[in-house]
């Protein structure tokens, strides 16, 4: 796990440690002092700690004009031992919502195991975006933790999509993509 870097080919467009409004704004990073881990295995020191002691997060990219921000985690979710979606949605979600970031895309192909608990974070953080026409996707959720998720239902606060080539695309595109596919399928209802 230690070589799993958060994505890095838009470090040249954004980067959440010099941006003033960004929770993780001033942190400075190692490239050799590992001290992160999660199930025994040290993770890359790029990867950014909020309170979680499984889960991990980066800020790809943050766009205050189009309000929204692609965030990748890496870890387990665990909600019911950890409560994660409550530490993520206070130290993290709540900060970028006050600076009007109503879209969340969360990459969460390296998020290895999902432990329900409660909905109610999940259906506040749902409410708030959704009330400033806003919505949360989760990309590329492996099956085994997707299971969980929906299992709880979880998966009406947020939508899993799979975008396997989301790479290739740069913020805006990957952003306008999504909000595409979102509003034709919220017209067609």
């Amino acid at each position: 796990m230690h070589d799993i870097e958060p994505y890095f080919n838009w470090r040249h467009m954004y980067t959440a440690e010099e941006d003033e409004k960004s929770p993780f704004f001033g942190r400075t990073y190692s490239e050799f002092e590992y001290s992160q881990s999660v199930y025994n295995y040290y993770i890359h020191p790029q990867w950014d700690e909020f309170g979680s002691k499984t889960l991990y997060l980066k800020v790809l990219y943050a766009d205050y004009s189009e309000n929204f921000a692609i965030i990748e985690l890496i870890g387990e979710w665990n909600d019911a031992i950890e409560n994660d979606i409550m530490t993520l949605k206070r130290d993290v979600i709540d900060e970028m919502f006050f600076e009007h970031i109503t879209k969340f895309i969360l990459i969460t192909e390296n998020v290895l195991n999902f432990h329900s608990g409660d909905k109610d974070y999940y259906e506040e953080w749902f409410e708030e975006v959704t009330d400033e026409g806003g919505w949360i996707v989760a990309i590329n959720m492996p099956e085994q933790t997707q299971y969980d998720f929906k299992r709880k239902k979880l998966n009406y606060f947020i939508e899993l999509v799979n975008i396997p080539n989301w790479r290739v695309y740069k913020p805006q595109h990957l952003f306008d993509k999504i909000d595409t596919d979102i509003s034709n399928r919220i017209g067609n209802v």
